[in-house]
């Protein structure tokens, strides 16, 4: 029994370590819009030019897959150039978000996918107005679902959560306000 048992365990590690040696990397350009929300009632009172409390932006750059084919699960980043918000708080930046994915297949030319994972956002264009002061790096969370076709193309949906501040105002009575800046993204990405 004692040999069974340890010829299991070595055939269970050997498994084991062949797994990541079959993992599939794919290396490919992503790209989509930005449909960003921000609580607008203090701030429209003060009269900022050019807000609109929803706002349309665009995102690119090259992107990362590593997945294990049998078991679904695989991790996908990115390195990308990033539009949102609007007027003067439109921020534009690098954003790199990283997702823990689980696909499931429907056949050989298409699976979903479910995926989840942080994404980090450095801003990297300044407000001219003192009384708005823009957040360098932000932290957000990352729920999203989409569609992969012929192994190759990604048609994706994804909302981040923003777990910090996105801005701070002074506003007509020397108050601190502060604003979360939440984002839809719509997500079209090809693989090579």
């Amino acid at each position: 029994m004692k040999k069974i048992l340890s010829a299991l365990f070595v055939a269970v590690c050997c498994m084991a370590m062949a797994m990541p040696a079959q993992a599939q990397v794919s290396f490919g350009v992503k790209g989509g819009l930005n449909l960003s929300k921000m609580d607008a009632a203090e701030i429209m009172e003060w009269g900022y030019k050019d807000f609109k409390e929803n706002s349309t932006g665009f995102f690119i750059g090259p992107m990362i897959e590593a997945s294990v084919p049998i078991v679904g699960l695989g991790v996908d980043g990115a390195l990308m150039y990033s539009q949102r918000g609007s007027g003067e708080l439109k921020q534009q930046g690098i954003e790199i978000p990283v997702n823990l994915k689980y696909s499931i297949g429907l056949g050989d030319m298409a699976a979903i996918f479910f995926a989840a994972g942080p994404d980090f956002y450095f801003n990297l264009k300044d407000v001219d107005l003192a009384t708005i002061e823009k957040n360098t790096a932000q932290v957000g969370l990352n729920l999203g679902a989409g569609v992969k076709l012929i192994n190759h193309l990604q048609i994706g949906f994804n909302y981040q959560f923003a777990l910090g501040n996105s801005f701070k105002f002074k506003n007509v009575k020397d108050i601190d306000v502060k604003n979360k800046l939440n984002t839809w993204q719509i997500s079209l990405a090809y693989l090579f």
